[in-house]
């Protein structure tokens, strides 16, 4: 699938990775491919594929701002399509690409738009009415003859004391300490049942658990 990018620093000089996963976080990684250490930022959709593996394989994508190269990863060519489309759209940038993605599944993602449901977008933390409306404007007519099926369902393991982690992930997806920790603790307060660290992230981010 080509896609027209919108910066011509992002781009694929190195698009795959295959290594062993050195360190994993929600919203980070690190692989190591032949004795050197690559960090990867990702989402929570990518983090879920592979928290359970000691080596895998990664699409990427390199994005070069001033000199500072930063790069992305993909469990799947899906979600590095998608990737691609969220950020042709104006006001939507990589990290906030990758926080629709941490927040809803690609084949989720395709219904909002296709339905141009601006209330489960707006949903979304950093995104508002406006880009809620770019992104089905933008992105109705490109992601239309997608087909999905019933997108899967992520998985729920056990966790506890996750707290530190989670509001590790947010900083790295853009919030501040102090709106993360009290997004966490927002979270905490409402749950009436146990969380992952995936439901807890995926609560945070949610508008309604902290104000900028």
């Amino acid at each position: 699938m080509l896609i027209r990018q919108k910066q011509h620093s992002v781009g694929s000089m190195i698009a795959q990775l295959t290594g062993k996963l050195l360190h994993k976080e929600p919203t980070y990684i690190m692989v190591d491919v032949g004795g050197v250490g690559y960090g990867l930022h990702i989402s929570l959709y990518t983090f879920d594929q592979i928290k359970a593996l000691d080596s895998c394989t990664l699409l990427t994508i390199m994005q070069v701002k001033g000199e500072t190269p930063t790069l992305y990863g993909f469990y799947t060519t899906e979600e590095k399509s998608w990737w691609l489309y969220l950020t042709t759209v104006s006001s939507i940038g990589p990290k906030t690409a990758l926080t629709i993605l941490s927040s809803l599944a690609p084949g989720v993602l395709h219904k909002a738009i296709l339905s141009k449901d601006t209330r489960l977008l707006t949903s979304i933390k950093g995104v508002g009415a406006k880009a809620a409306q770019r992104l089905i404007l933008e992105l109705s007519d490109k992601v239309q003859k997608l087909d999905y099926m019933q997108d899967p369902v992520l998985s729920q393991p056990t966790a506890n004391k996750v707290d530190q982690d989670a509001i590790m992930a947010l900083i790295q997806l853009g919030l501040t300490q102090k709106i993360a920790e009290k997004a966490i603790a927002t979270v905490r307060e409402q749950a009436c049942t146990p969380l992952t660290l995936e439901a807890l992230i995926k609560k945070a981010l949610q508008p309604h658990s902290a104000s900028n």
